[in-house]
């Protein structure tokens, strides 16, 4: 016999996620002496000790974390059989998770989910915006379905990952509509260093990304004059709307100010900055009929769609 139980590895991750037993116990709809018992007991059928117990909180041991990511997985698989059942008993209903990475998620995903809503009103949608690499993790553990990434995905995460490039999205140059340069439209790539810019933090994907284009293009990036950082992409709008400084943002992150001209694009001569969207599932995962459906938008969009750069002309609606 099994030394766990379905039940104790649920518990199992619920204590992981929410580092509280009483807490984890809520959730579960269990009492705390039960959900502490079967954990006590969990730990002596595996004879190691899978969580740290300190006055003030709870972590998993070095034991624990390697038995929590086979936890996952297995309770994920638990899951897609259930799944793979309903498909079949109730035809086209069923449930899907769909990730997206950070911009993505906040500006186009949205849009996509409400067009399939409306044609698969009967199909249960759950979301994840995260960082690429989070959420590719996901995917691996099938916890996610099928993602649309925008960062590049990892080479140690790749083995068993079906990706499939999706469309073109440009990095645009913005500045505000009382900026000098705002009548010239396109500039030359000196002219970058007479900018001051507002970016994301220096670890972030798309500010590795761009820095990396502009250095290929002979730009050096660390001559060029950061005012400031910010953690979001609307902070960095707003920031530059208000005429603090010029940013690359993703061309899906600013159709509402281009069409309110409240913000300009700069074209740079010679340079175009532009990124591939990719479609990210689990090769080896059961392809569910919602799965099929919501891939079928994304293919039927991305024959509709060529590049995200003129999206501010896109009626995906």
């Amino acid at each position: 016999m099994l030394p766990f139980t379905l039940q104790q590895l649920r518990i199992l991750k619920a204590v992981a996620t929410e580092k509280s037993f009483t807490k984890a116990a809520d959730i579960l709809f269990l009492s705390q002496p039960y959900l502490s018992k079967q954990i006590k007991v969990l730990e002596q059928n595996l004879d190691v000790i899978l969580f740290k117990r300190n006055s003030n909180n709870i972590d998993l041991t070095e034991n624990g974390k390697v038995f929590l990511q086979y936890a996952e997985r297995i309770l994920a698989l638990c899951e897609e059989s259930c799944r793979a059942i309903i498909d079949l008993k109730n035809g086209e209903r069923g449930n899907l998770s769909v990730g997206a990475s950070q911009t993505i998620g906040t500006y186009l995903m949205p849009r996509l989910l409400a067009l399939f809503a409306q044609n698969y009103p009967q199909i249960d949608l759950k979301v994840q915006v995260n960082s690429t690499r989070l959420i590719v993790k996901q995917i691996i553990n099938k916890q996610i379905d099928l993602a649309v990434v925008g960062g590049e995905v990892p080479e140690d995460l790749k083995q068993n990952l079906k990706i499939e490039h999706f469309v073109e999205d440009e990095l645009n140059l913005i500045i505000s509509n009382s900026h000098p340069f705002a009548k010239l439209k396109k500039i030359k790539k000196e002219d970058l260093y007479h900018l001051n810019f507002i970016t994301l933090h220096s670890n972030s994907t798309i500010r590795k990304f761009v820095d990396n284009i502009l250095k290929q293009n002979n730009i050096e990036t660390d001559q060029l004059t950061v005012v400031m950082q910010l953690n979001s992409i609307e902070a960095i709008k707003t920031a530059v709307s208000l005429g603090l400084g010029a940013a690359f943002v993703s061309s899906s992150a600013i159709e509402k100010e281009i069409k309110l001209k409240t913000l300009e694009i700069l074209q740079i001569e010679n340079i175009k900055i532009t990124r591939t969207l990719s479609i990210v599932s689990n090769s080896d995962s059961y392809k569910s009929k919602s799965f099929e459906f919501f891939y079928k938008e994304l293919i039927s969009l991305k024959e509709n769609v060529k590049n995200l750069h003129s999206s501010k002309n896109i009626d995906i609606t």
